[in-house]
């Protein structure tokens, strides 16, 4: 973690925290007076942007992916672009490619010009991205990580802030492709979508015909937001035994050495070190939204199964006896929770 300015002291610290819980505040009810029931994913979200992380959405068609996704960036004031994966998109089609122009007045020799692809943006929709083959997903590898593309030997830095919002369809198999873990690991979170209850789609119903509240925040905004996060970051304390905590949970999944039956017997692999490292900042930025200069359990007990949910592989076990994910991750917590909670 990086060190704080010396002249920063409290009331700075007050400033920004206030800042960025307006700022919240904002998101809040701009986003959801237009997408209706998904507190729990929009508040994720917005998590995700502080961390400048990367997520996978992941629902049954009609649930609203897209639209929250372009109301995301909407009030942000970023610039959007979406992608539709098909078993043709090619890998030029996201990075760009170089095309032999010549002068505008048609005399002089010719050169070949880079024209910039989808991927030059401040935020990308992979709309069905497991509809794309592996050679065209892994256009995003070097983007997601990085922050950066290489084409012909050429390094080029993608646009502050970036960001990857990727939605896949978990229940139609035929023609896609699944993602390859080295990708999946890219990702800071996976959010479901549930099908909305009988009151939230009554409340959907309500939604299409009612203006939204607020407005975009605009790019100077979330600028502003964004540098006092940054400033207030290095401040919030992580008290010892929660980074323990933290790395607990994280190591708890290796089935090689976990004291967890569950993750003993059905699962493969484990959650990675940037799972860990993941946790950490989100939940920083968790308790900067609550306006707390500190970290708690609560904390990282709220974001573990969103960081940790798509890093996890199960065994053939596991398929058997009907086992998901979200019951190993539910044991684990549990089993750390007892361990930390006598000593919080």
């Amino acid at each position: 973690m990086a060190s704080p300015d010396p002249r920063y002291g409290a009331a700075e610290l007050e400033r920004d925290l206030s800042l960025v819980v307006d700022f919240a505040a904002a998101y809040h009810g701009y986003v959801e007076s237009r997408v209706v029931g998904c507190h729990d994913i929009v508040e994720r979200l917005f998590l995700a942007f502080l961390c400048e992380g990367n997520v996978l959405l992941e629902g049954a068609p009609g649930l609203g992916k897209t639209r929250l996704a372009r109301t995301w960036a909407d009030f942000f004031g970023l610039e959007f672009r979406r992608v539709q994966f098909t078993p043709d998109l090619m890998p030029l089609d996201i990075i760009g490619s170089s095309i032999l122009s010549a002068d505008g007045r048609g005399i002089g020799e010719s050169a070949y010009r880079f024209y910039k692809g989808p991927i030059f943006s401040n935020v990308v929709l992979g709309d069905e991205i497991n509809r794309a083959t592996p050679k065209t997903q892994s256009a995003f590898l070097e983007a997601m990580e990085e922050k950066r593309v290489t084409f012909l030997g050429e390094t080029m830095d993608l646009p502050s802030p970036f960001f990857v919002i990727a939605t896949q369809n978990p229940i139609e198999l035929e023609g896609t492709y699944p993602l390859p873990e080295a990708q999946i690991d890219r990702f800071l979170m996976r959010l479901f979508f549930r099908t909305p209850d009988f009151a939230t789609m009554k409340e959907i119903l309500k939604a299409v015909e009612r203006p939204g509240i607020g407005s975009p925040s605009g790019l100077a905004g979330t600028m502003a937001a964004i540098e006092a996060w940054r400033r207030a970051a290095p401040c919030i304390v992580v008290p010892e035994e929660v980074e323990n905590f933290i790395v607990r949970l994280v190591t708890q999944t290796q089935p090689e050495t976990s004291t967890v039956e569950a993750v003993r017997k059905y699962l493969r692999y484990g959650a990675s070190p940037r799972c860990a490292l993941g946790l950490w900042r989100a939940s920083r930025a968790r308790a900067v939204v609550d306006g707390r200069p500190n970290v708690s359990f609560e904390d990282a007990e709220a974001l573990f199964a969103n960081l940790a949910n798509h890093r996890i592989i199960l065994n053939f076990d596991a398929e058997a006896d009907g086992v998901d994910s979200a019951a190993i991750l539910a044991a684990v917590l549990s089993a750390v929770r007892r361990e930390y909670r006598g000593s919080a």
